[in-house]
């Protein structure tokens, strides 16, 4: 074996051992412990931000667009938010032990189906180092160990943050080796992850499609996909212009390196030209690219919108994560669910109309994780959900769906009770 695939096995042999030990936890014991976690981060704000800096100079020469520089970006407001979403997490009541349902048999047995833990989760990621803290969070939250392995372009910041995460935990408590950050950016690493079933009982691969595809390839323990979010928002001949204008450059702009950013927005023909030519401003004071069909270039052609090309068929299904925007204009809301179907991710879609039963109609047709009617799908998010963080936003059916937070770190067994039942 290698030297990596050496390291790696090491990994999951602790993690395993410290999974058994942080099952048997107390609520309680595992809230001191995040605690401890929060406090160390904030302690460590400029150990933190001076191993971001690092990270951002060499990613400023590498060629990252200026959204993918700003998701990468940590701040003193961004480090406290990291300590405040674990707090949150404290506060948040814990699956672990609560009974799903139960009941008890003509012959005595009594059946209750339990919340346990899943045991060590793999998480691998890349860009925003935040996920280093939320995964790890929920992970212990939930008495799973994880072992995390980020990208390149952010190593040190998640080596900054996790070695806080550590000292927090043994500080509060924790089993050693609950949270565990692979200190190597090979590409191997994610291979030798994906194979090592014994250790690893799920995987969570968070990035691009590349980076998705390598884990399924290799992958012998179940995969829960953080795919890439083509989010769509269709302006429907019913919608409110004001409120549409106000949704769809928030989805796009207010953070358009993130996965709930909108990538596409489809206008009905009726409301077109209208639509287009007040947002056109709001587009242009963000330095929005549209690539549009031949009426949304028409229009804003004529709203001097200067910055518009030709829309591509690679355009509908393209995840930008940058000020670029897809955009067509649509004869109906069943064609725009259509189009939702054929090139969306199946992560967020939205629609904005005052029409209550065309917006019903499009909730209940389009099959995505999370569906919105008049608000922006940039509210995909486990803190906006409530969940105080999140580990990933699922596109899968199963085992979870949108976004991952404490319910989808754990499973369930089945605990039965007799007194003496025999069967004959």
């Amino acid at each position: 074996m290698t030297e990596l695939s050496d390291l790696i096995l090491d990994y999951g042999k602790r993690a395993r051992q410290a999974a058994r030990a942080l099952a048997r936890l107390s609520t309680e014991q595992k809230n001191i412990a995040l605690l401890a976690m929060a406090d160390q981060l904030v302690a460590r704000t400029s150990a933190i931000l001076e191993a971001n800096q690092a990270d951002l100079e060499k990613a400023t020469g590498s060629g990252l667009t200026g959204a993918m520089l700003e998701r990468l970006t940590l701040n003193p407001k961004r480090v406290a938010a990291m300590a405040d979403g674990i707090r949150q997490v404290v506060s948040l009541e814990d699956p672990v032990g609560k009974v799903i349902t139960e009941w008890t048999r003509p012959n005595g047995l009594r059946i209750a189906k339990v919340r346990v833990p899943i045991g060590v989760i793999g998480i691998i990621y890349e860009s925003r180092p935040n996920v280093t803290s939320d995964a790890a969070v929920l992970c212990t939250k939930t008495g799973n160990a994880t072992i995390l392995r980020g990208g390149s372009e952010s190593i040190h910041s998640n080596m900054a943050i996790a070695e806080g995460l550590q000292a927090g935990a043994a500080e509060g408590g924790l089993p050693g080796d609950s949270v565990l950050l692979i200190p190597r950016t090979d590409r191997e690493a994610v291979k030798f992850m994906a194979q090592m079933d014994k250790y690893i009982d799920l995987i969570v691969p968070r990035g691009g499609h590349k980076l998705i595809e390598t884990v399924m390839a290799h992958a012998r323990m179940p995969v829960i996909k953080h795919y890439h979010g083509v989010c769509i928002t269709y302006v429907d001949k019913d919608a409110d212009v004001d409120m549409a204008v106000k949704v769809v450059v928030n989805a796009k702009t207010q953070r358009p390196g993130v996965c709930n950013a909108l990538e596409t927005v489809l206008v009905h023909r009726d409301i077109a030209e209208t639509f287009f030519a007040k947002a056109a401003a709001n587009l242009a004071e963000k330095k929005v690219q549209v690539r549009g069909d031949d009426t949304v270039r028409d229009i804003l052609g004529r709203a001097r919108y200067t910055d518009v090309q030709a829309v591509t068929e690679e355009d509908y299904t393209t995840e930008y994560l940058d000020y670029i925007m897809a955009a067509k204009v649509v004869d109906s809301a069943t064609e725009a669910e259509e189009h939702i179907e054929k090139y969306g991710s199946h992560h967020s879609d939205c629609i904005v109309t005052t029409n209550e039963a065309t917006a019903e109609q499009f909730l209940n047709a389009v099959d995505s994780a999370t569906v919105y009617w008049n608000a922006s799908t940039r509210f995909t998010d486990g803190a906006e959900f409530g969940f105080g963080a999140e580990i990933g936003i699922s596109t899968d059916k199963l085992h979870a769906r949108g976004p991952m937070a404490l319910e989808e770190l754990t499973t369930y067994k089945y605990i039965i009770r007799g007194d003496g039942q025999i069967k004959g």
